[in-house]
């Protein structure tokens, strides 16, 4: 019997030589034979990138971190003005979604509609975070799926 491949990663420009670490958990990694959590909701896990659409992925995540810098240096942490600077690096306004995220804070995530296709992430005082992902196995868009099993 064949086994997938495990695809292959390597170090993209400007990226740090070392491995890093998938976050991705593993179904029967931790867990007790009856604890079945992780394999039900697998579907909400995004995929990883991997290969050259990594090194896109990363380029924009750079990208959109650079964006919104001078916004969370400045303490704007209004939507409006976090969908503004995205549009503003050339997303679609229709695939731009940002939102408040606690009391000083802002979500965001941008469907891009090729590789990588979703860049989604976080902007408070304390920093910009952004990740870059393929989408859900069972979703067709950047959004979690909201069905399983």
């Amino acid at each position: 019997m064949a086994t997938p491949s495990t695809p292959v990663d390597f170090t993209c420009p400007g990226e740090s030589p070392e491995p890093t670490e998938s976050t991705a958990a593993t179904p029967g990694s931790a867990e007790s034979p009856a604890d079945h959590y992780a394999e039900n909701h697998g579907f909400r896990v995004p995929l990883p990138l991997h290969g050259r659409n990594r090194c896109d992925g990363l380029t924009a995540v750079g990208r959109v971190k650079d964006a919104l810098e001078p916004l969370r240096r400045r303490g704007d942490f209004a939507p409006d003005s976090v969908r503004d600077a995205l549009t503003g690096l050339g997303y679609s306004a229709e695939k731009v979604q940002a939102y408040r995220n606690g009391s000083a804070g802002v979500g965001f995530l941008i469907d891009i509609g090729a590789s990588p296709w979703c860049v989604e992430g976080t902007m408070s005082s304390g920093s910009t975070e952004a990740d870059a992902f393929g989408g859900y196995p069972d979703g067709s868009n950047c959004e979690p799926p909201s069905g399983g099993h």
